[in-house]
């Protein structure tokens, strides 16, 4: 339905355009060259060459593939020294790496919880919590996107029928760039006797005077979160996630997570890739001050007439145009010349107007 109407109102496909080269600011499709607006490289390490050479070293020593399980014999001293590394910068006491980003929040939070249990999270909160949520068979409550006192008064109401509760929120939500108030959170976390687990993924490298995620942005105690998950596939410039947290915690996962107990081992160079962007963005801070000096002093959006929504700026802005028709001609207008370019792609109406149901 959705290629006959774009075909009816001469709409080209935007996915799955192949794109040569690295992902970087810039990018090749075809013979010519666009400026990328759709990459997870958030503080340019993608390419850098300590990082391909860290890879390069990992395959000429350990092969592309760790060619098992860790727990039966796929287990090599790049993952523990990427796990220590990452919960050192987590302020955590321990850390285990899977092999994807979605995959981690499916498995562990429907390994976790169970049909007796409930999950409250964010209304806008990532695909793969929903369907961790959904495999674990607990009872699925949304609350108000970012509302703290709506997540309590649904917990208020809840938590009493069910034997153990997760609450769950993002750092930095990947489609609006808008942040939660953690310390909100942590007291309604504390107050019902709820798990409090934040998904990282688009906060590390990102948040924070050193880009450390949301406790950095906060300056509160990273042992006050009792899941950190995140990824490798964006500020790290790898492929995988990871949850930090208590040792007990992570020592359980690691022994009866399915995702983690009967999948591969990360393979050797994207191991060893995303302990170099570690150490780079450790060593590196001006990286973070960059990005969110460039971001902000290029956005100016709500003054061009563009409804940005709640996005803060850091790294995420998305560009709301009230309608998917909308945003696949602005998509589409976006790889003409300039000078072959409608005068105005977003019909009357879009430019700051209500929320539509899509973003661009």
């Amino acid at each position: 339905m959705i290629r006959e109407a774009a075909q009816f109102l001469d709409i080209a496909d935007p996915f799955f355009r192949v794109h040569e080269g690295i992902a970087g600011a810039e990018t090749l499709i075809g013979d010519k060259t666009y400026i990328n607006f759709a990459s997870y490289n958030y503080i340019g390490l993608n390419g850098h060459p300590r990082i391909s050479e860290a890879a390069k070293a990992a395959i000429d020593r350990y092969g592309t593939t760790v060619s098992a399980s860790r727990p039966v014999s796929g287990e090599r001293p790049l993952h523990r020294e990427l796990e220590q590394a990452l919960a050192r910068l987590h302020g955590c006491e321990d850390c285990v790496a899977l092999v994807g980003g979605h995959s981690t929040n499916v498995t562990v939070i429907g390994h976790l919880l169970g049909r007796n249990d409930l999950i409250v999270h964010d209304a806008l909160i990532h695909n793969s919590i929903a369907q961790g949520a959904a495999l674990s068979g607990a009872r699925r409550a949304p609350f108000r996107h970012l509302d703290h006192e709506a997540a309590d008064r649904l917990l208020g109401e809840l938590r009493p029928r069910y034997d153990r509760a997760l609450l769950v929120i993002e750092g930095h939500y990947s489609m609006d760039g808008d942040v939660p108030d953690l310390p909100g959170f942590i007291a309604v976390a504390r107050r019902h006797r709820a798990w409090l687990m934040v998904d990282e993924a688009h906060a590390l490298g990102v948040l924070g005077p050193r880009g450390f995620g949301t406790a950095d942005r906060f300056g509160v105690d990273p042992g006050e979160v009792d899941i950190w998950m995140g990824t490798l596939s964006k500020s790290l410039v790898s492929c995988g996630g990871y949850i930090a947290g208590k040792k007990d915690l992570i020592d359980y996962l690691k022994h009866s997570a399915p995702g983690f107990v009967f999948s591969v081992g990360m393979a050797p160079p994207a191991a060893a890739a995303a302990l170099a962007a570690v150490e780079l963005l450790q060593s590196e801070p001006e990286r973070v001050r960059r990005l969110n000096d460039r971001v902000r002093s290029s956005c100016g959006s709500h003054e061009r007439g563009l409804d940005v929504g709640g996005s803060i700026g850091a790294s995420i802005v998305p560009v709301i145009t009230g309608s998917s028709i909308s945003a696949g001609r602005l998509a589409q207008a976006m790889f003409q010349p300039r000078d072959q370019r409608p005068a105005d792609p977003l019909p009357c109406g879009t430019r700051n107007g209500p929320r539509g149901c899509a973003s661009f």
